[in-house]
């Protein structure tokens, strides 16, 4: 009986000071009661049962008293910074996610410097249509290093040495979705020179601005950089390497004052799934680029069923780019941002598999979901039919 009261009452501080600290932490703040708060309730209930029934009193208090912390971290309002007086830098805002938050920061009156491939382009006119004087836009080609230093003089000018705020890595291309035999060195080249070097290259150049006001860099990456996606090495790998630099970064600008976050996305309707005409073009370069033998290997056919599962993918594709403007934002002015931003439909699961699973569990899992195609390689159908008549 008395250990009994003792548990209780062990149990019931614990509650006291969750409900405490809940209190506390949102007294200034406007409390929604959503469904995912009722969630986390019903589970810290739940859990404080298993615990006061199956474990001894000590170890329970200690997992009772983590889960609260975490959900107290998890519900709990983020402190963010102002943005009276913070500049941006944004690069590729012709479309997609740079200029769904160009357009986002201008509205919240941050002075936004949007960098576009083509000045003259349809979405840098739409952009400035849309936006605020503000808002400046500059040509760049992230591959041209003069282009990248007339951006840093025109941005010096504009923010008249008041220091960057944030710089904004969203530039970035994917040339070629297919096999990684099948793509040319100059796919592999070219997604280098864009969505590594030449980001680098700007990140180097800006960061002397960056580290004046201790800013932020956000960069965008991609899940294909963490996990072995099929058809997509070139893009996977330059995007691999972004996230390895961008990692180094964030340890060694620390003690500047210069945080660091990288947003990996989901599948978004952005530019590559908007040209179509684009991708036929290509796919019509990239056959006639092949060598002959390796053509005769794995067959037009193949290389074309190729093409259709990338449409295929990007009808699926989400075509509300807020969950990503919104992670960009927040990496922007949370006091405390997210070393990373996950967001998309299914994405967990990705990860979860591709990190946590078995090889031959995961091996099978992106198998299933992108080797899908009915048409395999011509050399390999041969094959397979010689066997059968043998």
């Amino acid at each position: 009986m008395e250990a009994f009261s003792f548990s209780c009452w062990a149990y019931g501080s614990v509650w006291f000071f969750f409900i405490c600290l809940g209190l506390q932490r949102f007294s200034n703040s406007a409390i929604v009661l959503t469904p995912a708060l009722l969630v986390y309730c019903m589970l810290i209930v739940l859990l404080e049962w298993l615990c006061h029934v199956y474990l001894p009193t000590a170890l329970g208090i200690f997992l009772l008293s983590g889960a609260c912390w975490y959900v107290l971290g998890v519900i709990s309002p983020r402190k963010m910074l102002p943005v009276s007086g913070k500049a941006v830098l944004i690069t590729g805002c012709d479309s997609g996610f740079g200029q769904a938050v160009a357009y986002k920061l201008d509205s919240m009156g941050f002075q936004v410097v949007a960098t576009v491939l083509n000045i003259d382009g349809p979405g840098a006119k739409e952009l400035q249509q849309m936006c605020s004087n503000r808002l400046k836009l500059i040509q760049v080609d992230l591959t041209k290093p003069k282009d990248i230093q007339k951006a840093l003089e025109l941005t010096k000018t504009q923010i008249a040495g008041r220091g960057l705020w944030g710089l904004v890595n969203n530039a970035g291309i994917c040339v070629h979705f297919g096999d990684a035999e099948l793509s040319l060195m100059s796919n592999y080249r070219g997604c280098m020179e864009v969505n590594f070097f030449g980001t680098l290259e700007i990140t180097k150049a800006f960061l002397p601005l960056l580290r004046c006001s201790k800013g932020r860099i956000v960069t965008i990456s991609s899940p294909a950089g963490d996990q072995p996606f099929p058809f997509l090495a070139a893009y996977g790998s330059s995007k691999a390497a972004l996230t390895r630099v961008m990692d180094t970064f964030r340890f060694e600008l620390e003690c500047w004052g210069v945080k660091v976050s990288i947003i990996q996305p989901g599948c978004y309707k952005t530019g590559p799934f908007n040209d179509l005409s684009r991708w036929e073009h290509q796919h019509e370069h990239h056959l006639a680029s092949l060598p002959e033998e390796l053509l005769q290997d794995y067959g037009e056919e193949y290389v074309s069923e190729i093409k259709r599962l990338f449409l295929k993918i990007g009808d699926m594709a989400s075509e509300d780019l807020a969950p990503v403007v919104e992670c960009i934002t927040d990496a922007l002015l949370a006091a405390e941002p997210k070393v990373r931003y996950f967001t998309g439909k299914g994405l967990w699961l990705i990860y979860f598999i591709g990190n946590h699973m078995p090889f031959f569990v995961s091996d099978r899992f992106f198998r299933g979901f992108f080797l899908n195609n009915k048409v395999i390689p011509r050399a390999l159908h041969k094959q397979q039919k010689e066997v059968v008549e043998e």
